[in-house]
């Protein structure tokens, strides 16, 4: 069980940064062009958020189960018990926040610019975010591609 929910956090996140990229591009190309915010754009952001979620439920599951994680005992000068413990798991946690206030607080505005531009502001700082908390192979964390 433990396996197959890797795989399926680490394969999630292959389709989160795809939304979050199509989603980030869409809200800025639409924000400069002074387009229409359509139920397409709110259900574009809606899905990215709900993946967003459902990746961060895979992801508590392996955090209290997964020997990476240290709950006692963290020696800071261990890399990889420190970046899943502390850098991995704060910098998704901000990531997950902030793409769900970025989604709620456009919801909230009146104009298609603002909402635009909200998503983009947002979501590409949680993409920023997202993309340096990832346990990359070229980071010698022990995590794979897939």
């Amino acid at each position: 069980m433990q396996t197959g929910m890797i795989h399926a956090h680490s394969g999630l996140r292959w389709i989160l940064l795809i939304l979050l990229i199509i989603t980030v591009i869409n809200a800025y190309m639409k924000w400069k062009g002074e387009k229409d915010f359509t139920s397409g754009d709110d259900k574009l952001s809606l899905w990215t958020m709900m993946v967003t979620h459902i990746q961060l439920l895979l992801g508590l599951y392996l955090f209290f189960t997964s020997g990476k994680v240290m709950l006692s005992g963290l020696d800071m000068a261990n890399a990889v018990g420190r970046f899943y413990t502390i850098e991995h798991t704060l910098g998704m946690m901000l990531a997950i926040v902030l793409i769900t206030l970025g989604r709620v607080q456009a919801k909230k505005i009146v104009t298609a610019a603002g909402k635009h531009k909200k998503i983009f502001t947002m979501f590409l700082i949680a993409l920023l975010i997202i993309l340096l908390s990832i346990p990359w192979p070229f980071r010698d964390l022990g995590a794979s591609w897939f």
